[in-house]
C-alpha cells in the first residue's frame, strides 16, 4: 500500500513541477493579491489604526493560494475520469481508499509547496523572523488546510461530469469561501451576519490560526481551530470517499 500512495503521491507533484506555466500561476497570484490589495486597503488600514496590513494580509493570501491550488485539483481528477486513467486504477487490486489518499497527498504537498515558498519570501521582507515553535504551528495550519481543501477538491472531481464548467462551479463556491473567512479583513467589529458566516467557514480557523502563530493575536483560540480543522478535514475525507467510491470504471 505504501507504493501505492507514493506512486500516485508523486505523480501529483511530478505533473505540478513539470508544467511551468502552473507553477507560474501558482505562485504569481499570491503576489498579486498582495500586491493589489496591500497598496489598495493599506492605507486604509494604517488610518484605522491597525497597523501593518501586509503583514495582516500574507497569511490570508497564503491560505487564499492553498484553497484555489488544492481545491481546483479536482480538475485533474475530473480529466481522469475521463482519459480513462482513473479506470485502469480503480481495475487495480488497490482498495479505493488507498488510491484517494495518495491523490489528496499529493496535491497537499503541490499546495505545501507553494504556500512554503510564498511565505518564505513574505518574510524575507518581514521586519522580524518568528521563532522556530511560531513557523511550525504556521506549518500545522497550513498542511491542515492543504488536506481538507485536497478532499474537497476530490469531491467536486468525483461528482462533476462538465469539465468545461468546473471552473464556473468552483469559482462561485470558493470566491465567498476566501472573502469570508477574514483573509482580507479583520473579523472584528464586523456585523454579526458577517461573523456567523466567516465562523462557520473552517478556512477561517486555518487562516487565524496561520495568522496568529506569526502575530500572537488570535481572534479564536489556537485549540478550537486546531479542532475546527481537524474535525472539518476528516468529514471531507469520508465524504470524499463515499463520492470517489461511486466513480464506476
Amino acid at each position: 500500500m505504501i507504493d501505492v500512495l507514493f506512486s500516485l503521491w508523486l505523480r501529483q507533484v511530478r505533473g505540478f513541477l513539470r508544467a511551468r506555466g502552473r507553477v507560474f500561476s501558482a505562485l504569481s497570484q499570491p503576489f498579486l493579491f498582495l500586491i493589489a490589495l496591500g497598496l489598495g486597503f493599506g492605507p486604509v488600514f494604517r488610518k484605522a489604526g491597525e497597523g501593518d496590513y501586509f503583514a495582516f494580509l500574507a497569511p490570508g493570501v497564503i491560505g487564499a493560494g492553498i484553497l484555489f491550488n488544492a481545491v481546483y485539483s479536482g480538475a485533474d481528477l475530473l480529466w481522469d475520469r475521463q482519459f480513462g486513467f482513473i479506470k485502469e486504477t480503480l481495475v487495480a487490486p488497490v482498495s479505493r481508499h488507498w488510491i484517494l489518499l495518495g491523490r489528496a497527498l499529493g496535491v497537499a504537498s503541490v499546495a505545501m509547496i507553494q504556500a512554503i515558498i510564498v511565505g518564505a519570501i513574505c518574510l524575507i521582507f518581514s521586519a522580524s523572523l518568528p521563532a522556530p515553535g511560531a513557523l511550525a504551528l504556521f506549518l500545522l495550519f497550513a498542511l491542515l488546510i492543504a488536506v481538507l481543501c485536497a478532499f474537497f477538491g476530490s469531491i467536486l472531481g468525483s461528482v462533476m461530469s462538465d469539465a468545461q464548467s468546473f471552473s464556473q462551479i468552483v469559482n462561485f463556491i470558493i470566491t465567498p469561501v476566501f472573502y469570508l473567512s477574514g483573509a482580507v479583513f479583520p473579523l472584528e467589529g464586523q456585523s454579526g451576519a458577517i461573523r456567523v458566516m466567516a465562523f462557520c467557514n473552517p478556512l477561517t480557523y486555518g487562516i487565524d490560526g496561520m495568522r496568529g502563530a506569526l502575530s500572537g493575536h488570535y481572534v479564536i483560540p489556537p485549540t478550537l481551530s486546531f479542532f475546527v480543522l481537524s474535525l472539518s478535514t476528516l468529514f471531507a475525507a469520508g465524504v470524499a470517499q463515499i463520492a470517489f467510491s461511486r466513480i464506476r470504471p
